[in-house]
């Protein structure tokens, strides 16, 4: 199958323009992206995509020994944008796809112009003086649970993920998108994301590099975020009022308006 079949690749705005690349995290699909991509259409090249086994991918190409690691979607990453011939594009990557980027940079520097990470963790285990925001007992317990019950976590875990109880359509929306996930897929994925470890990946990292930090993110806090920032040499570090993980969905003028501040 094409590239862009398997990834439901889509591609909009201006042709010519500087390429935007926009990468959804663990249990989401493109479509998250529909209130930020719109802006900008006007004067950028848009991509997205799903990776495999989320949204409209192609879950036949679904490999469990490829994907047991972040180099995997990584790699699918650099296809995308080689199938694409893109060149200079600004990557940008909601949670554990800033690092999938990462990644993605360090296999085909020659795609990257700039890297965008929404709400980074490049490890969520707390591990000695580093604070990834979970013991390694919780990260055991949340795996369980998924393990045992896919539905019934998702409807506990998406609230969570998402803040901003006072707007519970958002939660709603998380909580089907997580639904809807493949479970044995939902399951590794969130073993790779959660055990991953990309802290030492950080300091290679050289290009242009914007780190969006939410306030009240339960899954990547401020902690996470700056050790980020302070390892990617030059990086910069905005701090948003939105609360939660998903900031593009709970607040995307503001989301939006930080980034094009920035580029």
């Amino acid at each position: 199958m094409s590239v862009r079949t398997r990834h439901y690749v889509r591609v909009s705005g201006r042709p010519g323009g500087r390429p935007m690349v926009f990468a959804h995290g663990y249990g989401c699909d493109q479509n998250m992206w529909r209130f930020i991509t719109p802006d900008f259409e006007v004067d950028h090249q848009v991509v997205t995509f799903d990776h495999v086994g989320f949204g409209h991918s192609d879950l036949s190409a679904y490999d469990p020994v490829k994907y047991n690691s972040l180099h995997g979607y990584a790699a699918d990453v650099v296809e995308v944008m080689r199938d694409l011939e893109l060149t200079d594009a600004v990557f940008v990557g909601h949670s554990v796809s800033a690092m999938i980027g990462v990644l993605a940079h360090a296999q085909a520097p020659e795609l990257f112009g700039a890297l965008v990470m929404v709400g980074p963790s490049a490890r969520y285990v707390d591990d000695g003086d580093y604070v990834g925001g979970f013991s390694r007992a919780q990260i055991k317990d949340l795996l369980d649970n998924l393990d045992a019950n896919h539905l019934g976590w998702s409807a506990a875990i998406a609230p969570v993920i998402m803040g901003n109880p006072d707007r519970p359509e958002l939660a709603a929306e998380l909580t089907n998108s997580f639904c809807r996930t493949d479970p044995d897929v939902a399951r590794q994925f969130a073993r790779v994301s959660f055990l991953s470890d990309n802290r030492a990946d950080l300091p290679g990292v050289d290009v242009p590099t914007l780190v969006l930090q939410c306030s009240e993110d339960v899954i990547a806090p401020e902690t996470a975020g700056r050790y980020v920032h302070e390892h990617i040499p030059g990086s910069t570090f905005t701090q948003l009022s939105a609360t939660g993980h998903c900031p593009h969905l709970s607040a995307p003028e503001e989301t939006t308006a930080a980034i094009r501040a920035w580029t």
